[in-house]
Order: C-alpha cells, then structure tokens, then sequence
C-alpha cells in the first residue's frame, strides 16, 4: 500500500532536486564558457557547433545534495560508501571531460567504485532468480558478476550520450520506472534516490535539449554518474525480489532489468562487436549506434531521442507484463525484438544507400577485404578504389547477408 505522506516526500525531493539543477547548470555554463571547455563538432560527433560540456556537475550536486537531505530520515546504512563510489565516478568523469582520459584508466576507476559499493556497501547480487538454472550464488561468483555489471552498465550509459537529450531522457525513463516499484514495494529509501535523481536529471534534460542561450551537454561527468546510478538500482532491484512472498514482487528480475535497461545495453552490445569484428577497439568512437542510424534516416536530435525513449517504454511494459512467462522464455523473446527492432534502420538505410561507401566512421556491413585500414577518409577512398574490382569471400559475403545491425 501506498504511503502518502511518504508519496509527497518523495514529489518534495523531485521538485527540489529539478529547482537546484535549473538553478546551477547556467552558472555552470557561464564558468564553462569562461574556460572555453566546449565540445567542439568533429567527423562524428553529432553536433553542429561547440556547445559547453560538464553539465553533469549540475546533476550530481542537486541529486546529492537533494539526497543526503531526503535520506536523513530514512538512515540508509550503505549511502556513504554509495556516495563515496559516486565522487569517484564524478571525479574521473570530470577529468576526463578536461584532459581525456584512456580508457583502461576509466575502467580501472570504475572497477575501484564497483570494489567500494561490493565490499563497503554491500551492493552485490546474491541470486540469479533461476538463470541457468542457478538461484544463490556464493561469495567469488557474486564479486565477479556484480563487478561486471556495474562495469556494464556504466559505459553503456557512457557510450550511448551521442544526441541530445537520450542519455537524460532514458535516464529519467529508468529512475522513474525503478523508483514507482520501489515505492509500491515498500523500499522507500531507494524510492527516494529514484525520485531525486529524475528532479535532477529533468533541469538538465530541458536545457539540452530546448535550451538556446544555456545549451549544454553532460559529458562524461554526467553519463559515467548516471551509469553508476544505474547498476546500483539494477543490483537492489533483484536482490529486493529473492523474497517472492512480499507485496508487488517480480519474478525473473534479471530479465526485468535487462529489459528495462534495453536500449542502452543491446546498442552497446551491438556496437562492440562492430568494433571487434571490425579489428577495432570495443571503446573507439564512431557512428554505429541506433540513434546515429536514425539520423541518417533523417530524424532531428529530439524526434531521434523521444522515438529510442517510446521504444525503450514499450519494452519495460512489455517486460512487466511478461514476467511470469519464466527466464530463459522471457530473455529469448528480449534478444529476439530486441535485435529485429535494431535491424529496421539498417535495413532502410542499405536499400536507400544513405551511407557512403567511403564513410569510415560507420559500418552497416563486415569489410571483409583487408585488415589495417586507414581511419584518414582519403586513404579509406583509395583503398576502396584499389579493390572494387575484387571477388569477396565467400564468408564475407555471408557476413554482409546477415549483419544487418
């Protein structure tokens, strides 16, 4: 049952955490202004001109400040070493914003916050719900699987900040998705950060996205936060449904997570192995992912960010409505929608031939002909040139059939 004084709390700590955000993020941009900190528009970067970054500053102090404030009544044991794991995300993020940062020193870092939230906060997973046939886990496997995770987790958010307003919007999408079961079920603590973290993440959204004079992007201040954020809530999530007895629980919470996280974690899965297959980095940049498809096809920034969030929306319900239907049932129809939806852009963009065979920054197809390309766009035209005439292999032609990604 619902608590109402709690309810209006919790609206309380929205509506002060979205005040503080519009409040801070144009001081924040003047200062960056000042420093000429601005994401400057480059071969792949979606943007037309430099626009101030760093706004993640203005949502993790609201979403902070607005939660250590809320939380005084609720006494959550593990939120300092929460927090402490947070400003270690922050702290990198913001470093990596001014200096860039490789990303083996980003992993590391993240792996530290992973440690601190696993061993201090105790914010690990304990049972799979039955996947694979496996329900409590031990100690070693428990390390490595929430590790993992959290890792996840945080650069799918990290890689998915590509136009305006997604990462914000399917962040707000998630924390409210999240923070509804939490406070059905009764977890009013962890309602709260849901609740504070949406106040938060909506006085940026506005101005990313509708904002003219105070535009500004959140960097990777502010999308390693959020995926930290994230993966916290995800882990709490399943362990708050192991006791299927209580009010509003949910079975098969692992799919549930997976599908309510479903946009940011199958376009991060799919990029990747773009990358690989490609002979690349996994956390090289470029322009495979769905929202960069969409504007190919060509949607604007927001009719691109609010079609990935309405998609990712029908899923979660889709999701919830489906999650009697049992794992490993649940988890194949994900993988399966989940992929064909990715595949329609692809497929549109191949017929109508929308990317230029010289475009080196975005692959629909396997390159099956040589290794060692130039990333320099004359050099990729040349070598293109210099082997047009060539057979492909028969594996590469198999490739090319079915990658449709």
């Amino acid at each position: 049952m619902i608590n109402y004084q709690i309810t209006i709390q919790l609206i309380s700590c929205l509506l002060l955490a979205l005040c503080i955000s519009l409040y801070v993020l144009p001081i924040v941009v003047n200062a960056v202004n000042k420093l000429g900190l601005f994401d400057k528009p480059n071969a792949r970067s979606s943007a037309s001109r430099p626009i101030p970054t760093l706004g993640g500053i203005a949502i993790f102090f609201s979403f902070v400040f607005v939660t250590t404030i809320g939380l005084y009544s609720f006494q959550l044991s593990e939120w300092p070493y929460i927090l402490i794991a947070l400003l270690l995300i922050f702290f990198v993020g913001l470093k990596d914003d001014i200096v860039n940062l490789s990303p083996l020193k980003k992993i590391v870092a993240q792996l530290i916050a992973a440690g601190i939230l696993i061993f201090l906060a105790d914010i690990r997973f304990t049972n799979l719900h039955g996947l694979l046939g496996i329900t409590e886990i031990g100690m070693f496997p428990s390390v490595l699987i929430t590790g993992f995770t959290i890792v996840v987790i945080i650069n799918a958010f990290n890689l998915m900040d590509g136009i305006d307003g997604l990462a914000a919007g399917l962040s707000m999408l998630i924390s409210m998705v999240f923070g509804s079961w939490f406070l059905v079920s009764g977890h009013f603590d962890y309602a709260l950060i849901c609740f504070s973290l949406f106040g938060a993440v909506a006085g940026f959204f506005y101005l990313n996205v509708y904002g003219k004079e105070f535009k500004i992007f959140m960097g990777d201040t502010g999308s390693l936060l959020l995926g930290a954020i994230m993966s916290i809530l995800v882990i709490r999530f399943n362990e708050f449904n192991i006791n299927q007895t209580q009010s509003f629980a949910i079975s098969s919470a692992p799919v549930i997570s997976f599908g309510i996280l479903a946009y940011p974690l199958i376009d991060t899965l799919r990029v990747m192995a773009i990358r690989i297959i490609n002979h690349r980095s996994p956390f090289s940049a470029d322009r495979n992912h769905l929202h960069h498809r969409l504007l190919a096809l060509g949607f604007s920034h927001s009719s691109a960010t609010y079609t990935i969030i309405a998609s990712n929306a029908i899923f979660i319900l889709l999701v919830f409505i489906m999650h009697t239907y049992g794992v490993l049932r649940l988890t194949a129809y994900i993988v399966i929608a989940g992929s064909s939806l990715f595949m329609i852009p692809a497929f549109i963009i191949k017929k109508k031939r929308l990317i230029k065979k010289d475009e080196p920054f975005q692959q629909l197809l396997i390159p099956p002909y040589y290794e060692g390309r130039e990333r320099n766009t004359r050099a990729v035209v040349r070598l293109r040139r210099r082997q047009a005439n060539l057979k492909p292999s028969a594996l590469g032609s198999f490739f090319q059939k079915i990658n449709l990604w």
